[in-house]
């Protein structure tokens, strides 16, 4: 569960920390006091996008911090995992996960199962078709997944082995034409006869041969200096120390330093002479040279960045090569391994298809049972499968590529499609008054309807859902009443194996908090500042008083009493 949450410099918020607990956390507060900045900065610690915009005006940077705590999660540290994101007005982003830097698509992905945020957006992805078979499978869990990651599998190589195909057909001149052009590639590499190491040899070679002026000026110089000044002087200064060396044993020492550095000397000069040796490049030598760096550098600049690329660039369109030359043999063996693998989509399909028309209609039975218990007494929910042959209409976008072999596919997929999950288009309908026709949500369910469709979604998946702590934004919006007061009894409920967090407007909703948080704001020292203060009873009643009157009256404190009582 969320344990802490550390905001700084976002929006008005200027330094808010609250500390959650387990169970249903009710926020309520004055409209604009800053509740949908809370939502705001759970969705950034959770990966998600950040407008600079929303830095505090005046500040350099927004900052969010949150303490979980997941003894059982692999990556905590004494039971608690410590999520940060520091965000910078010069674009600047920190992500870290128990103190280590992450990327924002890391963040995402590991809190994505560990926080579920549902907002007035959510309700856009209820829309959304293609969303419907990812809700269904969830429900599904276990009992599903393990076909449809070997059906992924099977699918991506479905998706390889048709590209291959389309990719290596065409007439005899394209052939011919591609096949020309990948052996004089072949033939202009071979002819280099190029050696690993050797770009680098060559280059070093010519920097050599552009700066031989300057090298030999400064070699020769040394070589003056040593030869002609230091290795005389040396030598003289080795004569008169002979002289007195018998005299005191320092002498003797000296003397044998001396012929040491002489002989060092020498050695040295020995080497200078041979350095300038070496820069003796004839002409003939010199345009080799720049005729190999030229070569390299041109292959380089077609094939590879050094001679390891070059060379397996090599080997891939020998191969090439052999396939185009053997591609009636080729092609035959990929239509015949497609075929085996649209076998096996289809068999997993089928399987797929049974379990979720099995489960669709237990997800139906149980989301009309939630709606029931929502005050929508007349609304039937549908979870509609199609199996996807003979091109039935659909609007998933996801779908395979249909096999452009002439008749290389026999008839096994012209008149079918293949989606990443399956074959099956999966809908969710509904008719909301008895007596009309099941139709798709996006065209009958109305704003206070579709959030209790949704919350009735994720009554009967947190059943099955592991994640351990879900945030709801304002799901009261366009209800009211009866209506109000089973919403917040499906958040009661969803509260005893999950932790949640809501924002409401609504006294029957705010009155089953187990605690109960209100954010205001006030204006010091001309700015406007965000806080939040975690409500005694007392309190809570006052509050819920207020929500539902707007005053605290008497007898709006003892109806708030009563909806308290009651929860």
């Amino acid at each position: 569960m969320i344990s802490t949450l550390h905001i700084k410099n976002i929006g008005i918020i200027e330094d808010l920390i609250l500390n959650l607990n387990n169970g249903l956390n009710i926020l309520t507060g004055e409209t604009g006091a800053g509740k949908t900045l809370i939502i705001d900065s759970l969705q950034i610690a959770t990966g998600g996008r950040f407008s600079k915009e929303m830095i505090r005006h005046g500040e350099e940077f927004s900052f969010v911090e949150l303490s979980l705590y997941l003894p059982n999660h692999e990556a905590a540290i004494d039971g608690n995992i410590i999520i940060s994101r520091e965000i910078h007005t010069n674009g600047r982003n920190s992500c870290k996960i128990n103190g280590r830097l992450v990327t924002v698509s890391e963040l995402k992905i590991f809190m994505q199962n560990l926080i579920d945020i549902h907002g007035q957006m959510d309700n856009q992805s209820l829309l959304d078709q293609n969303m419907h078979i990812k809700y269904l499978d969830n429900f599904i869990g276990d009992e599903i997944s393990p076909l449809k990651n070997e059906y992924l599998s099977l699918y991506n190589k479905y998706k390889d082995i048709s590209n291959q195909l389309k990719n290596n057909l065409g007439d005899d001149k394209e052939k011919q034409r591609k096949l020309d052009l990948l052996r004089y590639q072949i033939n202009e590499i071979e002819i280099a006869n190029l050696k690993v190491g050797e770009d680098v040899e060559v280059e070093n070679l010519r920097e050599r041969i552009v700066n031989t002026e300057k090298i030999e000026n400064n070699l020769n110089e040394v070589d003056n200096e040593i030869s002609e000044i230091s290795i005389d002087s040396v030598s003289n200064a080795i004569r008169a120390l002979e002289k007195v060396e018998k005299l005191d044993t320092k002498y003797e020492e000296t003397l044998n330093s001396l012929k040491s550095i002489y002989y060092d000397l020498q050695e040295l000069s020995r080497d200078v002479k041979s350095f300038k040796e070496e820069m003796e490049f004839d002409e003939e030598e010199k345009q080799k040279i720049e005729e190999r760096v030229d070569t390299i550098r041109d292959l380089k600049r077609k094939y590879g960045n050094d001679i390891e690329e070059i060379l397996k660039y090599k080997e891939e369109i020998i191969e090439e090569v052999e396939k185009i030359e053997n591609s009636e043999e080729y092609i035959l063996g990929l239509k015949k391994e497609l075929k085996t693998v649209i076998q096996k989509m289809k068999d997993l399909s089928i399987k797929m298809n049974k379990i979720r028309v099995k489960k669709a209609e237990i997800l139906s039975n149980k989301v009309n049972k939630e709606l029931e218990e929502l005050e929508m007494k007349n609304a039937k929910f549908k979870v509609e499968i199609k199996f996807a042959e003979n091109d039935i209409e659909s609007d998933r976008k996801d779908v395979g590529a249909h096999c452009n072999v002439p008749n290389g596919c026999d008839n096994l997929y012209k008149t079918e499609k293949y989606y990443k999950d399956g074959q099956d288009v999966v809908q969710f309908l509904i008719s909301t008054n008895v007596g009309e026709e099941d139709k798709p949500l996006i065209k009958i369910a109305s704003g206070g309807e579709m959030s209790r469709i949704m919350l009735a979604i994720k009554n009967v998946l947190a059943e099955v859902d592991e994640v351990p702590s879900m945030i709801f934004d304002e799901i009261d919006t366009g209800i009211s009443g009866k209506a109000a007061k089973s919403v917040g009894e499906k958040l009661k409920q969803i509260a005893r194996c999950h932790q949640v967090i809501c924002i409401t407007h609504q006294a029957n909703i705010a009155a089953k908090g187990d605690y109960n948080y209100y954010i205001s704001k006030n204006v010091e020292q001309g700015r406007t500042l965000t806080s939040i203060k975690q409500l005694n009873e007392e309190e809570t009643i006052q509050e819920i008083a207020r929500i539902s009157s707007g005053e605290c009256s008497k007898v709006a404190i003892e109806h708030a009493k009563e909806l308290r009582g009651v929860a």
